[in-house]
């Protein structure tokens, strides 16, 4: 590891760390007490003393109650706070833990009680500890699990998520979340421009007023050596939490890959600048769907219909991602999974080829191919549904276009 990969982070680098948050009044620091959110908050610290007009900083600690040594651990964070004149509170995750998909559920649970935190210290935006290391192993699962170019753009410095809190759905990531959730049933779907800027997480429906929250990762360009080194220089200890070590997990097993990855070439930075041009690339896909839902797309509150001459006429990525834009906004079972969607336009785009019947669910949403139209409604109720599909052996069939 080279030089500049272990030593602390200047002066000047911090100023560039936090400058596009210098006019916000209070920010929300999302700190465990491991290495990278303790340098966060040092980081952070350190930021607003050069500042003329400081903005409060609140540090919030997840207790998950997963660990003998967390609340201890917590109650650390809590002294280096106070030095650093930093307010801080402990939230812990409650109730029965579940046996299966527990990293997935503390995570949840760490995003539902951040957004509470920060509702109640009126802070619009939430600052977490995602480091260069961490985009280069998400883009490593992503890949593993067969994500698309969405998956595959990672994390952003930028990501929007829903401010109000009801009956949560799980996570984006893979292969859930290759489409962004919209704002709400009732709102419109965000615009390329929006999308190029933020990724929209599905924690929840929005509710009516409800103004946004923004995840911030002002780390995700430096590598977690350059964060310890910091915390060593300035002699502040910090927490290791033994499940980063823990080979159960599919990240710890990818991470003991990566320095094996870099003597290839496949570096964290390589991966982390693939990610970037992936997220450019998708920037393109998504302004050319936005310009072909206008063309071919005639939008309703309670459905859409696309003009099926003009839809299978479109590339096919663009025609995929405006069907899965459609559900995903129409739907009410939470992002589509690309899998199944890719299924879904498959069969459609045969039906389409054929002139079969076609009338599938996906996702909460009901896509059917009439007479010049492939209209997307909200499904019906589960009980009692029985729903025709284009005929057996028809799916397979070569497309028209």
């Amino acid at each position: 590891m080279s030089t500049a990969e272990t030593a602390p982070l200047s002066a000047a680098e911090l100023k560039l760390l936090f400058s596009d948050l210098a006019s916000l009044s209070v920010l929300l620091l999302a700190v465990s007490g491991g290495p990278d959110s303790t340098a966060l908050m040092v980081l952070a610290a350190r930021w607003r003393q050069t500042l003329k007009r400081k903005p409060a900083l609140l540090a919030v600690t997840i207790d998950h109650g997963l660990r003998a040594e967390s609340a201890s651990e917590a109650a650390e964070v809590g002294k280096l706070a106070h030095k650093l004149g930093i307010s801080h509170r402990i939230l812990r995750w409650t109730g029965k833990k579940p046996r299966t998909g527990l990293q997935q559920a503390a995570r949840l649970a760490r995003y539902r009680l951040l957004a509470e935190a920060a509702r109640a210290a009126s802070a619009s935006h939430i600052l977490t500890a995602h480091t260069l290391d961490d985009q280069a192993e998400t883009v490593l699962i992503r890949m593993a699990r067969g994500s698309g170019l969405t998956g595959l753009a990672a994390m952003r410095k930028l990501t929007l998520f829903h401010a109000a809190w009801r009956a949560p759905s799980p996570l984006g990531g893979e292969g859930r979340g290759e489409g962004a959730k919209a704002l709400g049933s009732a709102a419109p779907h965000p615009t390329s421009a929006l999308r190029a800027e933020v990724n929209l997480l599905p924690l929840g429906r929005r509710e009516e007023g409800a103004a946004p929250l923004y995840l911030v990762r002002p780390l995700l360009d430096t590598p977690k050596s350059r964060l310890v080194a910091t915390l060593k220089a300035a002699k502040i200890p910090f927490a290791e939490d033994p499940s980063n070590r823990d080979p159960r997990f599919t990240r710890v097993r990818l991470r003991t890959l990566m320095p094996g990855l870099a003597r290839e070439g496949l570096s964290a930075r390589r991966l982390a600048l693939l990610a970037r041009r992936l997220s450019r690339a998708n920037f393109a896909l998504e302004a050319a769907v936005d310009r072909a839902m206008a063309e071919v797309a005639d939008e309703a509150p309670d459905r859409i219909a696309f003009q099926a001459q003009g839809f299978s006429r479109l590339p096919d990525e663009i025609a995929l991602r405006l069907i899965g834009r459609a559900v995903t906004l129409l739907g009410d079972e939470g992002p589509v999974e690309l899998g199944k969607l890719e299924a879904l336009y498959d069969a459609l785009d045969a039906a389409q080829s054929t002139g079969a019947r076609f009338r599938r669910s996906l996702a909460g949403a009901l896509v059917t191919l009439g007479p010049g139209q492939i209209i997307v409604e909200r499904a019906p109720s589960r009980h009692g549904r029985t729903l025709t599909t284009c005929k057996a052996g028809r799916a397979g069939r070569p497309k028209s276009r």
